[in-house]
């Protein structure tokens, strides 16, 4: 399975939990997950991954190496976010997603049929 990786933007620790709430009780986008790190470093990211429920059925250590991936290819995209990160202060946290492609796919697809 492929998947995919991206740092999505700076949110306030408050309005992505309330985000993650919202998308645990929607069985809609089980292959799609939302990352939240208080730091932007390749750890927090790999520990971020790590808390993923194991029973989607992913190939963990292709997720794992998405990340990588994603780290040593875009620098200057992890420079941008991480200054972003920390100019927002200590009540913020970098979101971040990991999905299998089908199903970021279908989440996308879902937006469009919901409008």
């Amino acid at each position: 399975m492929n998947y995919t990786f991206d740092i999505l933007g700076v949110s306030p620790v408050l309005e992505f939990f309330n985000h993650q709430q919202q998308v645990s009780q929607k069985a809609t986008a089980l292959g799609v997950e939302y990352l939240g790190t208080y730091q932007c470093t390749l750890d927090a990211f790999l520990e971020s991954v790590e808390t993923v429920p194991t029973q989607k059925g992913w190939d963990m250590d292709r997720a794992v190496d998405t990340v990588i991936q994603f780290w040593m290819n875009h620098p200057e995209r992890i420079r941008y976010w991480k200054d972003r990160l920390e100019g927002a202060g200590n009540a913020n946290v970098l979101v971040s997603r990991i999905a299998d492609m089908p199903s970021l796919k279908a989440q996308f697809n879902s937006l469009f049929k919901e409008n």
